[in-house]
């Protein structure tokens, strides 16, 4: 029998590209161990994004390149995620509670973004992430409605609110706290101090990611995300519409300049489908956020349909992420949070809670 090398085994894992990581693992220091016995070969890959859904078929592939090496008889995978904290704008403190905030934007109303928002949420949850979501479109939230939730956020000190958990992820909103169709008729600095509020008064409870749905625009709020709020990423929403997309150009430039890194951007409403005769059409124009993508070297994370269940489920509270989970959207859904989670996880780490504390004391 040859004898394995360790040197065959990284070559063979080579041979697979990560579709989320777009390259191998070798190359993106995921492998942790390799252990030869004999003909049995066991693999260790850490992975740095949540990716249950991802786990089996990326099994089975390492499994069929290790196995064609001369001299294999068994090949043993185990496949883990460690989630960790990456760095935010200069100046900022890192939130002490959770890893990483990704910020959804769009520039402009009308194109699906808190739809995009609450599944984006929903679907790292579904892939192993602890979750939340943030509400940051005081003038007009619609993640209460879209959760199914109208609970009053509960507090334990009087000063702090706890989240309030919906298909077990956490979540805060203006929205909670208002009657539905109450309008909050304030001025900007009331409105950027209310955003400051949900996200530091609330004990959200050790996230792996917060996702931000923000109101259209690149206006006040936005600017305090910039300046006051940790964000590690973004992503930005847009449909295939020239004007959808000029404003979605706004709105990555607007993240270029205050140095948040834009992780790609997802197209909404990219094709409709009759649910009458089954024909296609691309009602809202093609390719726009491929274009959009290939003009500013950003990836395009995924295209989703013009699908009329995914209006009824979140107007009915069960987004499509929890209302079919083993349907076509949301496994689409799944498949654009791990390729966000892998984006990020492939920017510069932050190290600052490794870094002890140093008091200086009169003595």
């Amino acid at each position: 029998m040859a004898e394995i090398s360790q040197l065959q085994v990284e070559m063979a894992i080579k041979g697979y590209q990560c579709p989320y990581l777009k390259s191998d693992l070798v190359s993106a220091s995921t492998v942790k161990d390799i252990a030869i016995d004999g003909g049995r070969v066991t693999l260790t890959v850490e992975l740095g994004f949540p990716a249950a859904g991802y786990v089996e078929p990326l099994t089975q592939a390492l499994r069929d390149q290790i196995a064609a090496i001369d001299g294999v008889s068994d090949v043993v995978i185990e496949i883990g995620s460690k989630i960790i904290s990456h760095t935010v704008q200069r100046g900022i403190k890192p939130h002490k509670n959770i890893k990483n905030i990704i910020a959804v934007a769009s520039g402009k109303g009308g194109v699906g973004k808190s739809t995009t928002s609450v599944n984006l949420a929903l679907a790292l949850a579904a892939e192993g992430a602890r979750v939340g979501i943030l509400d940051a479109d005081i003038y007009g939230p619609s993640q209460p409605r879209m959760l199914g939730a109208n609970a009053k956020p509960q507090t334990e000190d009087g000063k702090t609110m706890m989240p309030v958990i919906c298909h077990d992820i956490q979540s805060m909103s203006i929205g909670y706290m208002i009657e539905e169709d109450n309008p909050m008729i304030w001025r900007g600095p009331m409105v950027t101090q209310a955003l400051e509020q949900l996200l530091n008064d609330t004990n959200w409870d050790d996230l792996d990611y917060l996702v931000i749905d923000l109101p259209p625009g690149t206006g006040d709020v936005q600017l305090t995300l910039a300046q006051k709020i940790p964000v590690s990423a973004s992503v930005i929403v847009t449909t295939p519409q020239d004007i959808a997309l000029l404003d979605a150009r706004k709105a990555l430039k607007m993240f270029e300049k205050v140095e948040v890194p834009v992780l790609g951007v997802i197209e909404n409403m990219s094709t409709h489908i009759c649910s009458q005769c089954g024909h296609e059409e691309h009602i809202f124009g093609a390719g726009g956020g491929e274009r959009m993508a290939e003009d500013y070297g950003i990836a395009l994370l995924g295209s989703l349909p013009l699908d009329i269940t995914i209006r009824e489920n979140a107007d009915g509270g069960k987004p499509s992420v929890v209302a079919d989970p083993e349907g076509v959207i949301a496994q689409n859904y799944r498949d654009i949070a791990r390729r966000v989670a892998a984006g990020l996880s492939q920017q510069a780490k932050d190290y600052s809670a490794a870094f002890p504390n140093i008091v200086v004391q009169n003595t």
